[in-house]
């Protein structure tokens, strides 16, 4: 597996892991209704503003064997604004290597903490990085209202 900068042309398949983490892995921890409302079946007319957001927010996706099975970011500020592993891939060491280059990038850019709106699913594998929960959110997707927490995680300076 390796870790490498988003390509364009890739959003694709960015969104197909998106789905395939919220429909795949986080079903667990949320209805179907919830589901549906967080990653709805894609339309032709969402391409273009899900192509924009993933310009913006720059991700690095992991590949294994010619395939995209996970994608995060960090910006600059710490902000972890995505961080989807495909459902197949779960569990398999994707998110570790996703969460490392995190943190490799943030210390790289001398970030002072990291900080994520993460799943009920997401919360143990964050909490196992080092992350705590700063409180429990309801949010309201179409109408919806979902459960996450606001997490953060202080790092370390480099001497």
């Amino acid at each position: 597996m390796r870790v490498r900068p988003v390509r364009q042309g890739e959003e694709a398949a960015l969104r197909q892991v998106f789905f395939s983490a919220v429909h795949d892995t986080a079903s667990r921890d949320y209805t179907p209704e919830q589901i549906d409302a967080w990653a709805p079946v894609a339309k032709e007319s969402d391409a273009a503003p899900w192509a924009e957001r993933i310009r913006k927010i720059r991700p690095f996706v992991a590949e294994r064997d010619g395939a995209i099975v996970g994608y995060a970011d960090v910006q600059v500020n710490g902000c972890i604004d995505h961080f989807f592993v495909a459902g197949p891939a779960a569990g398999t060491g994707v998110g570790s290597a996703l969460m490392e280059r995190i943190h490799e990038v943030a210390l790289a850019r001398a970030t002072a903490c990291l900080f994520a709106e993460v799943s009920i699913t997401a919360r143990p594998f964050f909490e196992k990085w080092g992350f705590a929960v700063e409180a429990r959110q309801t949010v309201t997707i179409r109408g919806v209202e979902l459960t996450n927490f606001r997490m953060r995680k202080e790092l370390a300076p480099i001497p």
